[in-house]
């Protein structure tokens, strides 16, 4: 095992998403800076992130999106794993809550926090939104629905299994009185105390029955587990808790931190630590709340519109323009605005100006007056010394603030000394210097304290921009794994620099121009997104139509089918849906259900004694809660009208060929 000290650090696994945005982007952003700055201190650094892939809402978006969940979350992740790909994410393991060794623990969790008697069997009546995956009781609705999101709620009744969650109100309590900062920042706290347990917990329903896509109940296959249960416990899973080999667990557990949003607080601070209470393990030391980025004054959403794609912006500003700006804009955990103006105006003010020119300047001078060869003369200056300490006292301020997660804080500490520096070379005039070959010494020492000054601001960027940090040390001549954490306090540290000239790092951008062509681009993009969507929805319809050849197929491709006479013994409208119809069929001595998208032709009496025709031996698929056993074969009568193949004459349970 490594003699370096642990940092364990993991952002929320997100929820498989069609429309990623720069809201996405924000918290694993903020997760990997901090990881690569415990990194560049010398911790041995395990950085966590995935994607949560159960739950209500999923199965109802593939059901929506003609795909089986997991076809549905297998095409979406890849689209996650390249934006962090994309955006220089250095995560250490990613994890799926559909990976095979990740549902093994958790059944074994949920399995042993039964066998303490923290978990036992009810009935839940209540308030349930899916789209948060969220219970909620009557009083904690606002205006009668989802007080996260504000969307719609479902009454939901339900045998479930329910964890123990009031038993370990006092622990949490203690906990928090205890580690004020196991909360943050504070404003986190007071909703927890305020909002949830002060007001008294309740135990909490820990299983489903009402639909399948999630992780069996390995002794009641009737249940499934609450998707939050599943994926709170992502973060000991991934590290092998529950499995044959559980060293990284050993080793990193507990997490120094946990990043989460803040609408997904109470459940990291709630029900995790009950969780591990009653499993007798560690808690984590803090999860730390963030804000929201904004559009407009409101949440990013692909209903609105306002959705601001990251791969996009990254491909017009550079990866390191967008990482700086995110963590630069806005105090991480308070809500903040994006907008294409702020984002042009920091790269423009901070990255251009400033940064650029401090390069730019230094590197140039370098080349005209030494011959890029650039070494100490030791003539000194009290200006020299003003430099030297703004350095030092950056330095200093940057590791308290990113030890507290103050990225806006610390970056602006880093631009401090590079104000500090490109002011150093109006002070010092070095064209002027140039001029008196008395004064060359002084010039050489003016540039040796600039490529100084640019080496740490160089280590000090690297959290945020890791591409841009390896480009100003090559340019001037240093190795980057000799510039570690203890050479960024000593001023000096490098005794020589054989610069050399590159691209410019960032070229400013006419903000009236490009806010014009952002503007243009983004109806460029709306206009293909529209034209593409027609041109399925139409291709769609076509193939529905059999306007489309199907695929030929031989005699054995139709002898798999097993089609079957079936009477219908009862019929019913399943809740929540405009088109769907739960049949109940007897087919031979089988009794089985089908649900049907049906109803806009038929109603439930009409069907009730008909014998139909139905594909026996199609999998199993689960719709708005209703286990479908088989699909009815019927007609597209006319594009608005469909036709079941009846069979009235035929007894039930005879095949059809």
């Amino acid at each position: 095992m490594s003699d370096k000290k642990t940092y364990y650090i993991t952002t929320p696994i997100y929820y498989p998403s069609d429309n990623l945005h720069i809201g996405h982007a924000y918290c694993t952003v903020a997760a990997d800076a901090e990881a690569r700055f415990r990194r560049l201190e010398g911790y041995d650094v395990m950085f966590l992130t995935g994607t949560d892939e159960h739950g209500q809402k999923i199965e109802r978006k593939a059901i929506e999106a003609g795909k089986t969940p997991k076809q549905y979350v297998d095409d979406i992740v890849e689209g996650i794993l390249e934006l962090w790909k994309v955006l220089n994410i250095s995560n250490d393991r990613f994890i799926r809550t559909t990976d095979d060794y990740h549902v093994k623990a958790v059944q074994k969790i949920f399995k042993e926090l039964y066998d303490r008697g923290d978990i036992y069997k009810n009935e839940y009546e209540g308030w349930y939104c899916t789209p948060c995956e969220s219970f909620w009781t009557e009083h904690q609705l606002v205006d009668g629905k989802c007080p996260d999101c504000g969307r719609e709620v479902e009454l939901t009744k339900e045998e479930s299994y329910f964890f123990r969650l009031s038993k370990y109100q006092k622990r949490l309590e203690e906990l928090y009185e205890k580690n004020p900062n196991f909360i943050s920042p504070q404003s986190r706290l007071n909703e927890m105390l305020s909002n949830f347990i002060r007001p008294g917990l309740d135990d909490l329903c820990v299983s489903r029955t009402s639909f399948k896509w999630g992780i069996p109940v390995t002794f009641d296959d009737k249940h499934i587990v609450y998707v939050w249960v599943d994926a709170l416990s992502n973060y000991i899973t991934a590290l092998g808790y529950g499995s044959d080999d559980d060293s990284l667990y050993r080793k990193y557990w507990p997490a120094q931190v946990h990043l989460v949003g803040k609408e997904i607080v109470r459940f990291h601070t709630i029900i995790w630590p009950a969780m591990l209470m009653a499993l007798d393990l560690p808690v984590p030391e803090m999860v730390f709340g963030h804000g929201w980025l904004l559009l407009e004054g409101g949440k990013m959403s692909k209903s609105k519109g306002n959705v601001v794609d990251p791969l996009v912006l990254c491909e017009r500003y550079g990866t390191d323009a967008i990482r700086y700006f995110l963590l630069r804009e806005v105090p991480f955990g308070s809500d903040g605005v994006f907008s294409n103006e702020a984002l042009i105006n920091r790269i423009n003010s901070d990255l251009a100006n400033d940064l650029g020119n401090l390069v730019s300047r230094t590197l140039t001078m370098s080349e005209k007056y030494f011959n890029n060869e650039i070494t100490a003369s030791g003539v000194t200056d009290p200006l020299d010394d003003e430099l030297k300490a703004v350095a030092a006292e950056a330095v200093s301020k940057y590791a308290g603030l990113m030890e507290q997660l103050l990225f806006s804080n610390a970056f602006s500490e880093v631009f401090r000394l590079v104000s500090r520096a490109n002011k150093y070379i109006d002070e010092t005039m070095p064209w002027k210097l140039a001029k008196d070959e008395a004064s060359r010494g002084r010039l050489q020492q003016v540039l040796y304290n600039l490529c100084e000054a640019l080496r740490i601001v160089a280590i000090l960027c690297q959290p945020a921009m890791p591409d841009t940090s390896a480009k100003i040390l090559s340019y001037l001549g240093v190795d980057e794994a000799d510039c570690t954490w203890d050479t960024a306090a000593n001023f000096g540290a490098t005794k020589a620099f054989h610069t050399s000239k590159g691209e410019i790092l960032f070229p400013r951008i006419d903000l009236e121009k490009e806010l014009d062509a952002l503007e243009k681009d983004k109806k460029k993009r709306a206009a293909e997104a529209e034209k593409a969507a027609k041109k399925a929805e139409k291709a769609a319809k076509k193939a529905h139509h059999g306007e489309e050849a199907p695929a030929e197929i031989t005699i054995d491709d139709f002898a798999k089918l097993d089609l079957r006479v079936a009477e219908v013994t009862a019929c019913e409208v399943v809740p929540n849906s405009d088109k769907l119809l739960k049949l109940t069929l007897r087919v031979g001595d089988e009794t089985r259900t089908i649900a049907s998208s049906i109803r806009p032709w038929y109603s439930p009496e009409e069907l009730v004694g008909r014998h139909i025709i139905i594909v026996a031996n199609l999998k199993p698929a689960v719709f708005r809660g209703v286990e479908s056993h088989g699909m009815l074969l019927a007609c597209d009568n006319t594009e608005d009208d469909c036709k079941l193949i009846f069979a009235d004459d035929c007894t039930p349970g005879r095949k059809v060929r």
